[in-house]
């Protein structure tokens, strides 16, 4: 793009050393990285690549498109599918070496006798499989009751080569909330309960927050995704994390204003005489959700201004009447960067910084920096 409206710039040796970061703190614990929803929305083509570059060898994604284009990026990493039907894509996982994450009975059955049907010969190379129990989110997972029929029946499982149980947890981002330790005590209670071969097997629990809150929740491997894009996996503390995205507008009208007007869509917002205002080239199409009006904060040159009126689908207005210096069409102003960053984008927003990054849109002028692998010595 020779004139870009918006360039979002994505930093991957930051993503790199966010999780060697992470890595660190699993202690003698192993560490993946969860790349689904296109890497957060920062673009799994360039991402996964710099995370193995950084050391990583095991993902999670969650649907099985986006698996079989990991496999192509990365032949020889071990690939989990958190979110996708097992049945009547067995086969399909076979063939491109991709763990299913087996969710229900339906899940254990249907792979089971597929790993049957299939085993010796070509079936010697069919993936392991991932076991998971809910211990609290009544989303995916097995059941305490789904466990205590495992155990009854666990001819279930014949033919099944384990990877990991795995879990899921709620409220890690709350280090007090009682649930977090309930979710323990669940997990410990169910993982003696499961029978061969997922006895014994390796246990992954901790995401990006479950990793702050102690050795307990690490077991054998954590699954950080949010944090290893710069996002503060201690709320309430300062952010451990470093900063992975910066999103720069252009401005393209700056006008002054003689007499007191009404801004944009709604006429929600009015200035008086006096105030200046930049027009700048990001919208909701861009993903600058639509609730961020009236309340969030661009940058220009390090000094604030804030946001006038509606958001549209292609323009916001700012406030550039306190800019020393003032502010030109061609500037670019920062949206996020060091002033701004996601969870603070996401707090004027009223969401969270997950949402901010998988909504940033197609239509940036992406740029990406560093390659993600450890620093030289």
């Amino acid at each position: 793009m020779t004139c870009p409206g918006a360039v979002l710039t994505i930093d991957l040796d930051a993503i790199g050393a966010n999780w060697r970061l992470l890595r660190a703190r699993m202690g003698t614990a192993a560490c993946a990285a969860v790349v689904k929803a296109d890497a957060y929305g920062l673009g799994m083509m360039r991402v996964a690549p710099a995370l193995a570059a950084a050391g990583c060898d095991t993902f999670f994604v969650a649907q099985l498109e986006e698996a079989i284009a990991l496999r192509v990026l990365l032949p020889q990493a071990a690939i989990g599918v958190l979110a996708a039907p097992v049945h009547p894509c067995e086969a399909v996982y076979a063939r491109h070496r991709l763990m299913p994450v087996l969710n229900s009975g339906h899940d254990i059955d249907a792979w089971g006798a597929f790993t049957r049907e299939n085993r010796g010969g070509a079936g010697a190379d069919l993936p392991r499989a991932i076991l998971q129990l809910d211990t609290g989110m009544c989303r995916l997972g097995l059941s305490p009751a789904e466990v205590d029929a495992l155990a009854a029946h666990p001819a279930a499982l014949n033919g099944i080569a384990p990877a990991w149980v795995m879990s899921h947890l709620a409220c890690a981002d709350e280090p007090e909330h009682p649930q977090n330790a309930e979710q323990l005590r669940r997990m410990r209670a169910a993982l003696p309960r499961l029978p061969a071969p997922f006895a014994g097997a390796p246990v992954t629990f901790a995401n990006s927050s479950g990793i702050f809150l102690g050795a307990d929740w690490h077991f054998d491997l954590g699954r950080p995704g949010y944090a290893l894009y710069g996002g503060n996996p201690t709320p309430g503390l300062p952010n451990p994390m470093r900063p992975v995205v910066r999103l720069d507008g252009r401005i393209l009208q700056v006008r002054d204003i003689d007499r007191r007007e009404s801004v944009g869509y709604g006429a929600t917002a009015t200035v008086e005489p006096g105030s200046r205002l930049a027009t700048v080239a990001v919208g909701y199409a861009d993903g600058w959700l639509r609730s961020i009006g009236g309340r969030g904060v661009a940058h220009v040159s390090g000094t604030p201004a804030p946001l006038v009126g509606r958001v549209s689908m292609d323009l916001i207005v700012i406030d550039v009447t306190k800019v020393p210096g003032g502010a030109a069409p061609g500037d670019m102003v920062t949206l996020i960067g060091p002033d701004r960053d996601i969870d603070a984008v996401a707090a004027d927003t009223g969401t969270i910084g997950y949402e901010i990054l998988t909504s940033l849109g197609a239509r940036y002028a992406r740029t990406y920096t560093g390659t993600g692998g450890a620093p030289s010595a």
